[in-house]
């Protein structure tokens, strides 16, 4: 498989980047495209930041490949219906190929059908679509491409025994309770460290910084000689980050994370955080172009791709900061493969 550079991403980022900032002065979508043969995304609400990081990456892979693109997006993490909506308006338009990122397995399973039936290829990123309710409706992705988040959460871990070589008490905070992506993390995490650590208590934060502060600020207190958190994702981790600040315990918690947002990587650099598991939406987002660019070149497509993680601490934070949002190391985009 081809390796991509990570200085051409870098470049490309930035150059996605100002059209993300066009396209904020507009409507809620990347261009005004959606004409047959373009491709179209629905993803996640661009309130947060992850996504904004995915817009970019599609962004830039449509840049590449010299065509339009239409982004919608939900207004938050549980506008299910809205998304719903946005992909009926998509499929409406008769694209070439779609990208989504659907808030949960079957928000998006009657528009996915409304495009199977149209053979238009489905290219499911981030998060999965229930694979028994898309055969049901006759309308299973071609390909999926996401986190190894299980895998992520192991990385986390084995740093954790390594900030811990002597054990110690482990809190977890997860996000909504029963999320699929949630759970892997903290179960990969909890696999790695084994009997290593003591997990104290896991609690549930909704994603939310503020939920974090208050869950961490309650943990702290119950649990003078906490060690560490491991925290499901950045944004949550920098509440969590507030809460051992405020009890003046910065640099004595360890603060373990997954996600690689820059607010993120600016925690790992101030010190605030002790490490991330980045994933990268950017790649995951021009990945998405390059299998949708592949489905309408008539190529077959790989059923399941996994999408590029690193561990940032203090040591590689500054390279992980230069090229954010795209990775800054070499991964292998098996539908970059195909189109050569």
């Amino acid at each position: 498989m081809r390796r991509v550079p990570s200085r051409r991403l870098a470049a490309a980022a930035v150059a996605a980047s100002l059209c993300l900032v066009v396209s904020a002065c507009g409507d809620d979508s990347s261009s005004s495209g959606g004409s047959d043969g373009d491709v179209a995304a629905v993803i996640k609400g661009l309130d947060n930041p992850f996504f904004q990081q995915m817009e970019s990456g599609i962004d830039a892979g449509a840049e590449e490949a010299g065509f339009s693109v239409d982004v919608q997006a939900a207004a938050d993490i549980t506008d299910t219906t809205g998304q719903l909506d946005k992909l009926n308006v998509v499929a409406g338009k008769d694209p070439g190929c779609v990208i989504v990122n659907p808030i949960d397995g079957t928000n998006l399973v009657q528009g996915l059908a409304q495009l199977a039936a149209k053979d238009v290829p489905i290219v499911n990123i981030d998060s999965p679509v229930d694979a028994d309710a898309a055969a049901e409706a006759d309308a299973t992705p071609a390909t999926y491409i996401g986190t190894d988040n299980t895998e992520a959460g192991r990385m986390g871990g084995e740093h954790m025994l390594t900030l811990l070589p002597d054990g110690g008490k482990v809190a977890l905070v997860g996000g909504i309770a029963g999320d699929v992506t949630s759970n892997a993390r903290l179960d990969g995490f909890t696999e790695a460290v084994g009997d290593d650590v003591g997990i104290v208590q896991t609690v549930s934060a909704n994603w939310s910084r503020d939920e974090a502060l208050t869950q961490a600020t309650t943990l702290l207190r119950a649990n003078a000689d906490l060690a560490g958190f491991f925290v499901a994702n950045d944004d949550m981790a920098l509440g969590v980050a507030r809460a051992v600040s405020d009890v003046g315990r910065t640099g004595e918690v360890e603060i373990i994370s997954v996600d690689g947002v820059e607010d993120g990587l600016n925690g790992v650099k101030d010190g605030s955080i002790s490490a991330v598991v980045a994933q990268y939406p950017y790649a995951i987002g021009e990945m998405g172009v390059n299998a949708c660019r592949a489905a309408m070149d008539g190529k077959d497509l790989p059923e399941d791709v996994t999408a590029p993680i690193a561990l940032v601490t203090a040591d590689n934070v500054d390279q992980a900061l230069e090229a954010a949002p795209a990775p800054f190391e070499e991964y292998d985009d098996p539908f970059a493969d195909l189109l050569d």
